[in-house]
Protein backbone atom coordinates (compact mmCIF):
# COMPACT_ATOMS: atom_id res chain seq x y z
CA UNK A 1 0.00 0.00 0.00
CA UNK A 2 2.80 2.53 0.86
CA UNK A 3 4.46 1.71 -2.57
CA UNK A 4 0.94 2.97 -3.98
CA UNK A 5 0.88 5.53 -2.20
CA UNK A 6 4.48 6.78 -3.11
CA UNK A 7 4.04 5.93 -6.95
CA UNK A 8 0.87 8.54 -6.68
CA UNK A 9 3.25 10.93 -4.98
CA UNK A 10 5.61 10.86 -7.74
CA UNK A 11 3.92 10.75 -10.41
CA UNK A 12 1.91 13.98 -8.87
CA UNK A 13 5.32 15.84 -8.52
CA UNK A 14 6.16 14.80 -11.69
CA UNK A 15 2.97 15.69 -13.27
CA UNK A 16 3.51 19.14 -11.61
CA UNK A 17 7.00 19.85 -12.85
CA UNK A 18 6.41 19.02 -16.44
CA UNK A 19 2.86 21.71 -16.23
CA UNK A 20 5.40 24.22 -14.93
CA UNK A 21 7.40 24.10 -17.91
CA UNK A 22 5.00 24.74 -20.23
CA UNK A 23 3.77 28.44 -20.38
CA UNK A 24 0.22 28.35 -22.01
CA UNK A 25 -2.69 30.99 -21.49
CA UNK A 26 -6.38 29.98 -21.50
CA UNK A 27 -6.60 31.84 -24.55
CA UNK A 28 -3.58 30.13 -26.43
CA UNK A 29 -5.19 27.08 -25.13
CA UNK A 30 -8.65 27.89 -27.09
CA UNK A 31 -7.17 28.41 -30.34
CA UNK A 32 -5.21 25.89 -30.30
CA UNK A 33 -8.91 24.22 -29.92
CA UNK A 34 -10.36 26.13 -32.52
CA UNK A 35 -7.60 26.03 -35.05
CA UNK A 36 -7.32 22.19 -34.88
CA UNK A 37 -11.40 21.48 -34.94
CA UNK A 38 -11.04 23.56 -38.18
CA UNK A 39 -8.20 22.04 -39.97
CA UNK A 40 -9.03 18.79 -39.32
CA UNK A 41 -12.95 19.18 -40.57
CA UNK A 42 -10.84 20.44 -43.88
CA UNK A 43 -8.63 17.54 -44.02
CA UNK A 44 -8.54 13.96 -45.30
CA UNK A 45 -5.87 11.40 -45.41
CA UNK A 46 -5.95 12.26 -49.42
CA UNK A 47 -4.57 15.32 -49.12
CA UNK A 48 -1.13 15.98 -49.34
CA UNK A 49 1.77 17.07 -46.98
CA UNK A 50 2.50 19.96 -48.96
CA UNK A 51 -1.50 20.84 -49.06
CA UNK A 52 -1.53 20.57 -45.54
CA UNK A 53 1.74 22.63 -44.42
CA UNK A 54 -0.20 25.56 -46.85
CA UNK A 55 -3.22 25.22 -45.45
CA UNK A 56 -2.11 25.61 -41.71
CA UNK A 57 0.20 28.23 -42.86
CA UNK A 58 -2.75 30.45 -44.47
CA UNK A 59 -4.56 29.52 -40.81
CA UNK A 60 -2.35 31.62 -39.52
CA UNK A 61 -2.98 34.84 -41.71
CA UNK A 62 -3.17 38.17 -40.09
CA UNK A 63 -2.17 37.10 -36.66
CA UNK A 64 0.17 39.68 -35.10
CA UNK A 65 3.67 39.59 -35.51
CA UNK A 66 5.41 39.72 -32.13
CA UNK A 67 9.28 39.60 -31.33
CA UNK A 68 10.86 37.67 -28.35
CA UNK A 69 7.26 35.70 -27.91
CA UNK A 70 9.82 33.01 -25.79
CA UNK A 71 11.92 35.19 -23.66
CA UNK A 72 10.27 35.79 -20.93
CA UNK A 73 11.61 34.00 -17.82
CA UNK A 74 15.51 33.06 -16.64
CA UNK A 75 13.60 29.46 -16.26
CA UNK A 76 13.50 28.12 -19.48
CA UNK A 77 10.04 26.99 -20.35
CA UNK A 78 7.58 25.54 -23.55
CA UNK A 79 6.52 28.91 -24.21
CA UNK A 80 2.92 28.39 -26.49
CA UNK A 81 1.58 31.68 -27.90
CA UNK A 82 -0.79 31.52 -30.44
CA UNK A 83 -1.38 35.06 -30.19
CA UNK A 84 1.77 36.47 -31.55
CA UNK A 85 4.25 34.97 -33.52
CA UNK A 86 7.46 35.77 -34.58
CA UNK A 87 8.92 34.06 -38.37
CA UNK A 88 10.53 31.31 -35.99
CA UNK A 89 7.46 30.16 -33.87
CA UNK A 90 5.30 30.82 -37.13
CA UNK A 91 7.27 28.00 -38.56
CA UNK A 92 7.66 25.97 -35.55
CA UNK A 93 3.60 25.92 -35.49
CA UNK A 94 3.22 25.60 -39.08
CA UNK A 95 4.97 22.08 -38.82
CA UNK A 96 3.67 21.48 -35.47
CA UNK A 97 -0.01 21.03 -36.62
CA UNK A 98 1.02 19.52 -40.08
CA UNK A 99 2.08 16.73 -38.23
CA UNK A 100 -0.91 16.52 -35.97
CA UNK A 101 -3.10 15.96 -38.78
CA UNK A 102 -0.73 14.22 -41.02
CA UNK A 103 -0.66 11.50 -37.52
CA UNK A 104 -4.21 12.04 -37.03
CA UNK A 105 -3.45 13.33 -33.78
CA UNK A 106 -5.67 16.57 -32.40
CA UNK A 107 -4.77 16.70 -28.77
CA UNK A 108 -2.90 19.60 -26.91
CA UNK A 109 -0.40 17.05 -25.40
CA UNK A 110 0.74 15.67 -28.73
CA UNK A 111 1.06 19.18 -30.05
CA UNK A 112 2.93 20.56 -26.83
CA UNK A 113 5.07 17.29 -27.84
CA UNK A 114 5.49 17.83 -31.47
CA UNK A 115 6.76 21.66 -30.77
CA UNK A 116 9.31 20.55 -28.32
CA UNK A 117 10.38 18.18 -30.41
CA UNK A 118 11.50 20.71 -32.88
CA UNK A 119 12.01 23.78 -30.89
CA UNK A 120 15.13 22.09 -28.70
CA UNK A 121 18.20 19.93 -29.19
CA UNK A 122 17.37 17.15 -29.53
CA UNK A 123 13.80 17.38 -28.50
CA UNK A 124 14.87 17.49 -24.99
CA UNK A 125 14.33 21.41 -22.63
CA UNK A 126 16.98 21.34 -20.56
CA UNK A 127 17.31 25.46 -19.80
CA UNK A 128 17.96 28.40 -22.43
CA UNK A 129 20.80 27.04 -24.53
CA UNK A 130 19.14 23.71 -25.65
CA UNK A 131 16.70 25.62 -27.34
CA UNK A 132 17.65 26.00 -31.36
CA UNK A 133 18.66 29.46 -31.32
CA UNK A 134 20.80 29.51 -34.61
CA UNK A 135 18.50 28.38 -37.68
CA UNK A 136 20.88 26.86 -39.24
CA UNK A 137 21.45 24.85 -36.07
CA UNK A 138 17.64 24.16 -35.94
CA UNK A 139 17.62 23.17 -39.13
CA UNK A 140 20.61 20.66 -39.00
CA UNK A 141 18.81 19.03 -36.07
CA UNK A 142 15.33 19.05 -36.93
CA UNK A 143 16.74 17.06 -40.34
CA UNK A 144 18.64 14.26 -37.92
CA UNK A 145 15.18 14.02 -35.96
CA UNK A 146 13.72 12.98 -39.38
CA UNK A 147 11.42 16.22 -39.45
CA UNK A 148 12.97 17.78 -42.09
CA UNK A 149 15.33 17.36 -44.74
CA UNK A 150 17.82 19.97 -45.88
CA UNK A 151 17.52 20.14 -50.10
CA UNK A 152 19.61 23.23 -50.66
CA UNK A 153 22.54 21.23 -52.10
CA UNK A 154 19.96 19.40 -54.65
CA UNK A 155 18.12 22.96 -55.80
CA UNK A 156 22.13 24.44 -57.01
CA UNK A 157 23.09 25.98 -53.33
CA UNK A 158 26.73 25.97 -53.41
CA UNK A 159 28.48 25.86 -49.61
CA UNK A 160 28.36 28.51 -46.78
CA UNK A 161 31.44 29.36 -45.34
CA UNK A 162 30.75 31.53 -42.41
CA UNK A 163 31.90 32.08 -38.98
CA UNK A 164 28.62 31.91 -36.55
CA UNK A 165 29.18 33.72 -33.17
CA UNK A 166 26.96 35.87 -33.14
CA UNK A 167 25.76 35.55 -29.84
CA UNK A 168 28.47 35.09 -27.90
CA UNK A 169 29.70 37.92 -29.70
CA UNK A 170 26.63 40.80 -29.11
CA UNK A 171 26.19 38.83 -25.50
CA UNK A 172 24.70 42.36 -24.17
CA UNK A 173 21.89 41.93 -26.66
CA UNK A 174 20.51 38.68 -25.01
CA UNK A 175 19.47 38.73 -21.27
CA UNK A 176 19.94 35.34 -20.21
CA UNK A 177 23.55 35.52 -21.03
CA UNK A 178 24.35 37.57 -18.36
CA UNK A 179 24.21 33.54 -16.88
CA UNK A 180 27.74 32.39 -17.47
CA UNK A 181 26.33 28.41 -17.69
CA UNK A 182 24.01 29.69 -20.68
CA UNK A 183 27.11 31.73 -22.13
CA UNK A 184 29.59 28.73 -22.05
CA UNK A 185 26.80 26.68 -23.63
CA UNK A 186 26.10 28.99 -26.44
CA UNK A 187 29.61 29.41 -27.17
CA UNK A 188 29.81 25.42 -26.99
CA UNK A 189 27.21 25.77 -29.22
CA UNK A 190 28.81 28.61 -31.77
CA UNK A 191 31.72 25.91 -31.91
CA UNK A 192 29.61 22.60 -33.33
CA UNK A 193 27.99 24.79 -35.37
CA UNK A 194 30.92 26.25 -37.31
CA UNK A 195 32.38 22.21 -37.67
CA UNK A 196 29.57 21.62 -39.45
CA UNK A 197 28.93 22.03 -43.51
CA UNK A 198 26.09 24.38 -44.54
CA UNK A 199 25.04 25.27 -48.72
CA UNK A 200 23.05 28.31 -49.52
CA UNK A 201 21.42 29.08 -52.95
CA UNK A 202 22.37 32.95 -53.84
CA UNK A 203 19.81 35.66 -54.35
CA UNK A 204 21.01 36.10 -57.79
CA UNK A 205 20.24 32.43 -58.69
CA UNK A 206 16.26 31.26 -56.84
CA UNK A 207 14.45 32.65 -60.10
CA UNK A 208 15.94 30.15 -62.12
CA UNK A 209 15.79 27.61 -59.55
CA UNK A 210 12.70 28.14 -58.36
CA UNK A 211 10.96 25.41 -59.72
CA UNK A 212 12.52 23.29 -57.77
CA UNK A 213 11.18 24.39 -54.81
CA UNK A 214 7.29 23.14 -53.70
CA UNK A 215 4.97 24.86 -51.94
CA UNK A 216 5.42 24.04 -48.29
CA UNK A 217 9.16 23.92 -48.24
CA UNK A 218 11.22 26.08 -45.43
CA UNK A 219 12.77 29.05 -46.58
CA UNK A 220 15.49 30.40 -44.11
CA UNK A 221 17.23 33.66 -45.67
CA UNK A 222 21.08 33.79 -45.36
CA UNK A 223 22.64 36.82 -44.30
CA UNK A 224 25.61 39.26 -44.29
CA UNK A 225 25.31 40.66 -41.23
CA UNK A 226 28.58 39.05 -39.04
CA UNK A 227 28.65 35.98 -37.04
CA UNK A 228 24.85 35.42 -37.82
CA UNK A 229 23.65 32.89 -40.68
CA UNK A 230 20.07 32.96 -41.17
CA UNK A 231 17.82 36.69 -40.58
CA UNK A 232 14.37 35.20 -41.30
CA UNK A 233 12.03 32.66 -42.23
CA UNK A 234 8.87 31.50 -43.69
CA UNK A 235 6.72 28.87 -46.12
CA UNK A 236 7.08 29.05 -49.65
CA UNK A 237 3.83 29.34 -51.45
CA UNK A 238 3.25 28.63 -55.34
CA UNK A 239 0.34 31.14 -56.68
CA UNK A 240 -1.26 31.42 -59.45
CA UNK A 241 1.42 33.02 -61.45
CA UNK A 242 3.56 29.98 -61.07
CA UNK A 243 5.78 31.76 -58.60
CA UNK A 244 6.74 31.41 -55.51
CA UNK A 245 5.90 33.88 -52.60
CA UNK A 246 6.73 33.92 -49.04
CA UNK A 247 4.44 32.72 -46.73
CA UNK A 248 5.57 34.46 -43.14
CA UNK A 249 5.28 36.09 -40.10
CA UNK A 250 6.47 39.82 -41.32
CA UNK A 251 7.86 42.45 -39.14
CA UNK A 252 5.29 44.71 -41.00
CA UNK A 253 3.11 43.29 -38.68
CA UNK A 254 1.35 40.06 -39.13
CA UNK A 255 1.78 36.62 -40.98
CA UNK A 256 1.37 37.70 -44.99
CA UNK A 257 2.18 36.48 -48.21
CA UNK A 258 4.79 38.74 -49.96
CA UNK A 259 3.24 40.75 -52.71
CA UNK A 260 5.88 40.07 -55.08
CA UNK A 261 8.14 36.33 -55.59
CA UNK A 262 10.53 35.50 -53.27
CA UNK A 263 13.04 36.27 -55.68
CA UNK A 264 12.06 40.07 -56.14
CA UNK A 265 11.50 40.54 -52.31
CA UNK A 266 15.10 39.42 -51.41
CA UNK A 267 16.83 41.17 -54.04
CA UNK A 268 15.66 44.37 -52.41
CA UNK A 269 17.08 43.40 -48.96
CA UNK A 270 20.93 44.74 -49.11
CA UNK A 271 21.86 42.25 -46.57
CA UNK A 272 20.13 39.39 -47.25
CA UNK A 273 22.53 36.61 -49.97
CA UNK A 274 20.16 33.95 -50.57
CA UNK A 275 18.37 30.96 -49.14
CA UNK A 276 18.26 27.77 -47.05
CA UNK A 277 15.36 25.18 -48.00
CA UNK A 278 13.85 22.51 -46.53
CA UNK A 279 11.70 20.21 -46.73
CA UNK A 280 8.94 18.82 -44.37
CA UNK A 281 9.18 14.77 -44.08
Amino acid sequence: MNNVISLLIFLFILNSITAQEIVCSAKDKEIFTSKITELKNNYTQNTSLEETVISVGKSFLATPYVAKTLEIDPNESLVINLQGLDCTTFVENVIAFSLLLKNNKDDFDSYTNYLQKIRYKDGILDGYASRLHYFSDWISNNEQKGIIKDITGGIGGIELKKNINFMSAHRELYPFLKDDQNFNKIKKSEININKSHFCYLPKDQIKDNESLINSGDIIAITTSIKGLDISHTGIAIRLKTGRIHLLHASTKGEVLISEVPLATYLQKLKNNTGIMVSRIQ
